[in-house]
């Protein structure tokens, strides 16, 4: 007689689905997943157990490839690659010894398929939907190429989230407290700087204001540390430092020593010999001082656009590994009159946040009771980062110049329509295009053109026939454009999303992870 098979549990089969968050950062990746109890959790790597993954690939041949610290230890040598994020939705592209070329789309798309594989294991169970964050200030061809990455890596993404957004919404549930204000999170990672001001109200988060800078973080430290040795080995020495024999890894462990100690002294064997030299940290601070500056000036920006002055700013949240830098907590000190919140890792904060949007923004089908709780009262109102427009014809000034139709600040999901005309007699097309910027811009050599057309137009009919301009914002951040000529009814309808630019014959199945 066979023994008889255990109950099926079935909370325990619905646990094995999970809806998960990933921060894809520059430097450092991490992923996170709300657990039973209702509370986001970190998911370690498979390789060393570790919370996050540094953002580094290492190819050994063209089928072959090392996604993580072992990679990150190498960086610096032919074929290995880090700080690509930077790059998402440019025409950038990173060249192998042995031929193979990879864009940062294509990297990011095997950095988050081990992710994904890391996670799968670490959970035991299957991915339902993922959420992937992104810098505040990302163009709309970098957040295109996010998404096309994540589909590239298996992932199914049906949702993406500022990386701002997705701290605020972790430090709202976990201040211990119930949130009502306005609050500042303050986003120094390893490659961006991201500032919002966020009004918080219990787990109701709306985004008032935001700005950033896409090259600002820690690897711009790293330069100026690695800079700044350099001078003083040549002012030593009286020869150049090989920066071989000072790397990029180097200075962000020395960086890190500065911030726990008021000096580092640094021992040296290069072109001119071996040398001491003593960096001190005010020395550092010195060198870095301009970027520094830059964030300030970012913060009064941010305050301005939001209409909010210091002294409304209740707490301000730190987000992102360069926090921790002495000097940075010094100039938010200076320019707030209060010290920041930290009470979680900033190097997990986004990803914590990431996973409680997965599970609110999901279907629901695979969340217990607890999950479904944690989530019942959240709210998250977003706003655009870029002003979205299209080139008109200006008849004062007999040029093209561009018209903005969705401002930047504006509540999403939104949808906004602009009527124009067309120029002459028996006018048979008319050119299309959307232009983005970061500020309210008309002449057309300071905006991006993220997408060109041309629609036909019946023959035969006077000027001034109207052609309405249809921009639609999803919560994904993506435009979603109409032009119509009224009286024909004649349409050109475009979504930008999904990988407009994105290389299709790219897979990550032919390459094997080391």
């Amino acid at each position: 007689m066979k023994n008889p098979q255990p109950p099926i549990n079935r909370e325990k089969e619905n646990k094995m689905t999970h809806y998960i968050g990933i921060d894809l950062g520059t430097t450092n990746c991490a992923v996170a997943v709300l657990n039973a109890q209702g509370e986001p959790d970190i998911v370690h790597n498979k390789d060393d157990g570790q919370n996050t993954t540094p953002s580094v690939i290492q190819f050994f041949d063209k089928s072959t490839y090392d996604v993580g610290m072992e990679s990150y230890k190498s960086l610096g040598m032919d074929d290995v690659f880090g700080r690509f994020k930077r790059y998402m939705g440019t025409d950038k592209s990173y060249k192998t010894t042995f031929g193979e070329r990879f864009t940062p789309e294509n990297l990011s798309a095997l950095l988050l398929k081990k992710l994904r594989e890391d996670t799968e294991h670490g959970l035991d169970g299957t991915i339902s939907e993922a959420v992937v964050t992104i810098p505040a200030n990302f163009a709309n061809d970098a957040r295109e190429s996010t998404l096309a990455a994540a589909k590239k890596a298996g992932l199914n993404v049906k949702n993406i989230i500022n990386e701002p957004t997705a701290a605020a919404l972790y430090y709202s549930f976990y201040a211990g407290r119930d949130l009502n204000g306005t609050y500042m999170v303050y986003d120094l990672g390893g490659g961006t700087f991201d500032v919002s001001v966020i009004k918080i109200r219990g787990k109701k988060v709306d985004i008032i204001a935001t700005e950033g800078v896409k090259e600002l973080g820690g690897d711009d430290f790293d330069k100026a540390l690695q800079q700044l040795v350099a001078d003083k080995y040549q002012q030593q020495t009286g020869s150049r430092l090989n920066q071989d024999d000072y790397d990029l890894i180097e200075a962000e462990s020395d960086k890190k020593s500065l911030s726990i100690r008021v000096s580092k002294k640094i021992p040296l064997h290069s072109n001119g010999g071996r040398a001491t030299i003593e960096i001190t940290r005010q020395q550092f601070v010195d060198s870095i001082a301009d970027l520094i500056k830059q964030t300030e000036l970012l913060c009064e920006k941010v305050l301005s656009e939001s209409a909010k002055s210091i002294g409304d700013i209740q707490e301000i949240f730190l987000v992102g590994g360069s926090t921790r830098m002495p000097c940075i907590i010094d100039s938010i000190k200076r320019l707030f009159n209060k010290d920041p919140i930290n009470f979680v890792n900033p190097d997990e904060v986004v990803a914590l946040g990431a996973a409680f949007y997965a599970a609110y923004k999901s279907d629901g089908k695979n969340l217990n009771t607890l999950q479904k709780l944690a989530i019942a009262d959240v709210q998250i109102a977003e706003i655009t980062s870029k002003f979205f427009g299209t080139s008109a014809h200006n008849r004062s000034t007999n040029t093209s110049v561009n018209t903005i139709i969705i401002n930047k600040g504006e509540s999403i999901p939104c949808t906004k329509t602009r009527r124009y005309f067309t120029r002459y007699d028996n006018q048979t097309s008319i050119n299309l295009d959307v232009t983005e910027c970061d500020n309210a811009e008309t002449d057309l050599k300071y905006v991006n053109t993220i997408w060109q057309g041309e629609m036909d137009l019946p023959s035969g009919r006077p000027k001034g026939c109207p052609q309405d301009v249809t921009f639609s914002y999803d919560e994904n951040q993506v435009m979603h454009c109409k032009f119509s000529d009224v009286e024909s009814g004649r349409t050109t309808e475009i979504d930008l999303t999904m990988g407009k630019k994105s290389d299709d014959k790219f897979s990550t199945d032919k390459f094997i992870s080391h």
